[in-house]
Formats: structure tokens, sequence, C-alpha cells
């Protein structure tokens, strides 16, 4: 990797000074993701503090052609903020602002560091009754998420980023900032720009603010945990509730290794089986009726007991293993390296994709537990594997290859929320077909010097 162009340096250190980091330790904390994909080091580190200054950094970049590499919080699974090709990893973290809260319009802008769990926090502080409901599990960047097209175990009732990004602010590669979007829930106004950067993962622009939909707090939760036989009867089970118009706000599926691994891991005693989490939103009464007519459904699938609760203690100990099943999953071989998959498939699919899937899991020399977000067809295997040894990572990777043939097969996608990063390129293609030429035409039209994020989604 070559140094810095010393001009490059001298204009960036003019615009940020300490805030430009050179030290390897930084450099190795904005190396890699959450996922089994190798650290690539960026050649600095850039601690932004508003939009005007990604603006000039973005200049100096494209006139140094030096790549620019977002980094939020470093949970994502694909390699997305790996420097693949060095460059100049800009840290978002200080964008941190939670901007403005419309209770009224029922929305809020924010700044792309602002966290879930933080925009959540501060809802509830000011008493507004909102929430934002999209979960991917970590308690990621709302901008990062924005980016991946993140969503988790709430989409079936709430949908992904993608239907709660109203707007953004981006900046691109030339250093233009550009507002697109807004806060009316709807528009014909010309082309989508808001839904082509959800999901661009850093490779068109560089999101900086977010306008999102905000949801009420619901009046009352029930959940319920249910196990059974065989992973066919939960699957169908999850299909008949969907299919019968039950309202559903969460809807998981964990086979029965991940729930002996979310047994050992917290204390629980669930059954060693392919269980089915639930949980049911709205007025006191529905939420008991909801249960009922789901827990009706389970009987007919020969599955049970079926355990449920509104009391927020009783929801939140059915739902445990639910909580812990990564943190589980990776407890299973300490010191492994876990490799997930992430496809999603039509409804009607699931049952044969992920019957297909655990046979072929059965061969594997490593543990590998199976969960879901069955509501909305999107299942992942955590594959753990020993960093170093090449048979089990070639394992994986046929595995992965393989997965991601049925659920193309199936009229589904190679990722239902984790993005395609350094990983899932080559699936992309074969997904997308000559839709990827277009994508390419659209790259190079906002990023003709390749610098935003390089080697992430298409191919160089």
């Amino acid at each position: 990797m070559d140094a810095l162009n010393p001009q490059a340096i001298a204009a960036l250190t003019a615009l940020l000074d300490e805030r430009l980091d050179f030290s390897s330790v930084v450099r190795e904390q904005h190396a890699a993701d959450a996922s089994y994909h190798a650290p690539q080091l960026p050649q600095a580190v850039a601690y932004v503090q508003n939009v005007d200054e990604i603006a000039e950094i973005a200049r100096v970049c494209t006139e140094f052609h030096l790549p620019i590499i977002p980094f939020g919080t470093g949970t994502a699974v694909e390699g997305g903020i790996v420097a693949a090709s060095g460059g100049l990893c800009i840290d978002l973290s200080r964008l941190n602002r939670i901007l403005r809260v419309s209770p009224t319009d029922m929305d809020a802008t924010v700044e792309a560091g602002v966290t879930r769990i933080q925009l959540n926090n501060y809802l509830q502080s000011e008493n507004t009754g909102l929430y934002f409901p999209v979960d991917p599990g970590a308690d990621a960047s709302l901008g990062g998420m924005a980016a991946t097209c993140a969503s988790g175990s709430a989409a079936v009732g709430y949908g992904t980023m993608r239907e709660n990004v109203l707007g953004l602010k981006a900046v691109f590669a030339d250093g233009s900032i550009v507002e697109v979007g807004g806060r009316a829930r709807k528009s014909s106004a010309g082309y989508d720009l808001t839904r082509l950067l959800v999901g661009s993962e850093g490779t068109l622009a560089l999101i900086a603010e977010v306008t999102l939909r905000l949801k009420k707090l619901p009046t009352a939760v029930s959940a319920a945990v249910c196990p059974f036989a065989n992973i066919d009867s939960a699957v169908a089970t999850a299909i008949g509730i969907l299919s019968t118009g039950v309202p559903v706000a969460r809807l998981e599926l964990l086979d029965e290794v991940q729930m002996q691994a979310c047994n050992q891991y917290s204390a629980l005693d669930y059954p060693v089986a392919p269980t089915l989490f639930f949980e049911f939103h709205g007025s006191e009464n529905a939420v008991v009726e909801q249960a009922k007519n789901a827990e009706d459904i389970v009987r007919e699938h020969g599955g049970g007991p079926f355990r449920w609760a509104t009391e927020t203690g009783a929801r939140d100990r059915l739902w445990q293993a639910r909580y812990d099943a990564y943190h589980a999953s990776r407890a299973l071989r300490p010191g492994s390296a876990g490799y997930v998959t992430d496809v999603c498939v039509p409804i009607s699919a699931l049952a044969d994709c992920i019957r297909k899937t655990k046979e072929a899991l059965a061969d594997l020399t490593f543990p590998a537990p199976l969960f879901g977000h069955v509501g909305d067809g999107n299942f992942h295997v955590v594959c753990l594997i020993e960093p170093g040894n090449d048979d089990e990572l070639a394992q994986v990777r046929q595995l992965g290859q393989y997965i991601i043939e049925l659920a193309l097969a199936a009229g589904g996608t190679c990722t239902g929320e984790h993005g395609i990063g350094l990983g899932k390129i080559a699936a992309l293609e074969a997904e997308c077909g000559a839709g990827i030429d277009i994508m390419r035409r659209i790259k190079q039209a906002l990023d003709p010097n390749q610098i935003m994020n390089p080697g992430k989604v298409l191919r160089r």
C-alpha cells in the first residue's frame, strides 16, 4: 500500500488537526467489522464533526484519488468497512446529535453517528410516546443502518430501514452536499434518490444525516414462546399465522442447536427443539386476542406448550434465549470466528429452504446454529470456525454458496439485511444479472474516480 501523498496529508491536517489519526492502534480499531473478513488497515482515520467537514475531506480525497471508507460502530458482518484499498476512514461517531423530533409528525432527524438506543432513550426521556422500531440487535449507528438497509426481528411488523427512512443528507465524492427525500409521507416527485442511497453501503455517497419515521409505543405487548417437534412444523405454524392475518410484531425461529446454546449460555431450561418466539403489539385486549389466536394455530401444527405473558419482566424472561442468541452461539466454541449467512426467501419457500439447509449443516465438522426472522422469510446460519483453519473456511464458503443458490432458485435474495460488502459480490451478480450493468453506470456517474468505499458491492 502506497504512503499517503504529502500534499493530501497537509490538506487533511489543515482541516482536522489532531482529529486526523495515523496511529496503529486507532487504525487497527477501524480495520474490521464483526465479520470473518480479514482486517485491512486504512492509512489514516478522520474524526469528523459536521457535514461541511466531510464535504471538504471529500474534495481533498477526490483531488488525490484517496479512497473514503465510512465507519459507524463496526457492527456489520460483510466486511463493509474493511479498507480493501487503504485510504481514509471517516469515523462518524462524533456526529451524534439528535437534531429534531416532531411528535405530531412522528418523525426525527439525526446525525449519522446517533445509535438506535441513543435515539430511543432520548424519545423516552422526553416523554414523546414514540420510538424507532428497527432493531438489528446491535446498537448500530443509524447512518450505518441506513447504509446497509438494516432490519432485524421487528421487520415483519414495522419494515426495514428502506421503509423507515424519509430522507437523507449525503456527501458525494465531489464534495457536494445533497438532501434527498423529505418529511412528507408520500411523494411522486422524480427519481427516488433516498432509496437509491439506502442500502448503497457508502459506495455512492456518505450519509451524514437521516430523517426517520417514528412509531407510537404500543399500549400493550404480549410475548410467547413455543417448541416444536421439528423445523417443518415450526415453519408451517409461522406461515399459518401470517396467512391468517394475525398481527405479529416479531416472529423468530431458533433451531435445536441454537436453543441448546442459549440454555447453556443463559442458564435456561427450554426444550432443546426448534422454537418460535412471538411478540404482539396493540391494545390490552388486542394483544391477548392475538396470542390466543396464535396458540390455536400452534396447536393445529402439534406445537406446545405455548407459554405467553404480558408483564414486562415475564416477557423478557420468555425472550431471553432470543436476546442472547448470537453471543450464545459464539460461546459454543470459544475463540471461534463467526461466519454469519443471510438469505431471504418468499414465505411459501421458507420450509423447503430451511429443511435443505439443515440437511447440509449435518455434514459440517463444526457447530452451526440456525435462526431467523421467519415472519419475513429471512434466516441465518452462524458458522463457528477456527480462525486460520482453511478447511473449515472452505466448508463455510461452500455452504454459503449452497444457501444462496437455494434462495435464488426460490425467487429470494442473497441478503435480506446484512448487505453485500466484500463477501457477496458474486452472489449479487448472480441475483441481478444485467441489472449489475445499470448499477455500474450509476456508480460511474456518481463516483467516477472510484473512491467511495471501493471494492464493496461491485467489482472494481
